[in-house]
């Protein structure tokens, strides 16, 4: 059994190497910030035991033949994964079979399970390290996004033709049970840094089911509740005017509900200047500016900037453009039109998510295999600046 004493950097560097070679990736940080967060969730020996685990689960037999040089026993190893798992460090799963344990990303993962964690230190290391080019290239160069966007239910039209895995009632109706509902970590941030949320006060708003469920009960987070309750909480989230935004399979594992003045991923979408070049929604907005009234509700709904408000040369009202490349189909746009201007449709590239997390890993895994998967996300950023003349990323 190998002492690994708490001055030495080497197991997080080995940690940060081998998540790197996972399905959503970590790339090394100029700054040292890459470390420097798992310093915040790992011991030493904590981040050795990490290092061989994958993100497929195993059960504790096997992590034992690879961390035997670790640990004195099984249950010295069990004691160390249970610990890693309260600190949102790792993921179990949960079968027949019994308990078996997993990496999990930084995003969407550790960075999720620190609720109730959250240091000023850490979310300053999590913004250096989530800012830097190497990290932002890494993570929009999977073949799909983690996450996507589905539309509310009230801009859902009998008319228009949408599949089961885009209407979130369905999506609950068929997740795996447990059901958790968690407060969002996006908001705990911002109410520490001062920044409440201005779009709702209400603090549960996430949900996590299945696999995901099991790890935030492990780790003693949020309040598990039943699918009914579930239902009626995510309608509540869409009266709230929050985006829904699951797990980017058939089957979902979580659902976040978010706002544009919190959401990392809503920020993100706003700073991309076409975000829709790497972000997945089945629906666009379509707006019939000759009967619209320029009430401009609908501007204050978007959240992504899709819907901006011109002078329309009258001296009077204030009509709102849409602009497509922003348009992500939330929806929320659509049942706050008095005139009808706004209707939902489906997007001309629509797409049929992966079934499971497993099959959605196995995607990411097939496009960072690929080497010239950063130069086509360069290229994808290059044009959408040309197209846009959005300059701010050449700032950063």
């Amino acid at each position: 059994m190998r002492n690994i004493s708490a001055g030495n950097d080497t197991p997080y560097r080995k940690l940060q190497q081998h998540l790197d070679r996972q399905p959503v990736g970590f790339p090394p940080s100029r700054t040292g910030a890459d470390v420097r967060l798992l310093k915040h969730i790992f011991t030493p020996l904590e981040a050795g035991i990490a290092a061989c685990l994958r993100h497929e689960a195993d059960p504790l037999e096997e992590i034992l033949l690879r961390a035997a040089h670790l640990v004195s026993s099984r249950e010295t190893l069990k004691d160390h994964l249970a610990a890693m798992l309260k600190k949102g460090g790792i993921e179990i799963r949960k079968d027949r079979y019994g308990t078996r344990y997993a990496n999990a990303p930084l995003v969407v993962g550790m960075y999720e399970l620190q609720l109730g964690r959250l240091t000023p230190e850490f979310i300053k290391d999590f913004k250096a390290y989530t800012s830097e080019k190497r990290y932002g290239i890494s993570f929009l160069a999977t073949k799909q996004s983690q996450m996507r966007t589905v539309p509310i239910h009230k801009s859902i039209t009998p008319r228009i033709p949408v599949a089961d895995f885009d209407r979130i009632r369905q999506l609950l109706e068929t997740a795996e049970p447990p059901f958790v509902i968690l407060p969002c970590i996006c908001r705990e941030k911002k109410a520490i840094q001062g920044e409440p949320c201005s779009r709702t006060d209400r603090s549960e708003t996430c949900m996590a089911m299945g696999s995901i469920a099991h790890t935030v009960i492990g780790m003693g987070l949020g309040r598990e509740i039943g699918r009914d309750e579930a239902i009626r909480i995510i309608r509540e989230n869409q009266d709230d005017g929050l985006v829904l935004q699951p797990a980017n399979t058939r089957t979902i594992e979580f659902l976040c509900s978010c706002c544009g003045c919190c959401c990392s991923m809503l920020s993100l979408q706003r700073d991309l200047p076409v975000p829709l070049d790497f972000w997945t929604s089945n629906f666009r907005i379509s707006l019939e500016e000759e009967i619209c009234t320029g009430c401009g509700k609908c501007i204050k709904q978007c959240q992504v900037a899709a819907l901006e408000a011109v002078n329309d040369g009258s001296g009077g009202s204030r009509k709102p453009v849409l602009n497509r490349d922003r348009c992500i189909g939330c929806g929320h746009c659509v049942p706050g039109c008095p005139s009808g201007a706004l209707t939902l449709i489906p997007a001309r590239d629509r797409t049929t998510p992966p079934a499971t997390r497993d099959e959605l890993n196995r995607i990411f895994l097939e496009g960072r295999k690929n080497p010239l998967a950063p130069v086509k996300v360069i290229g994808k950023l290059a044009r959408g600046i040309v197209k846009t003349r959005d300059l701010r990323l050449l700032r950063n």
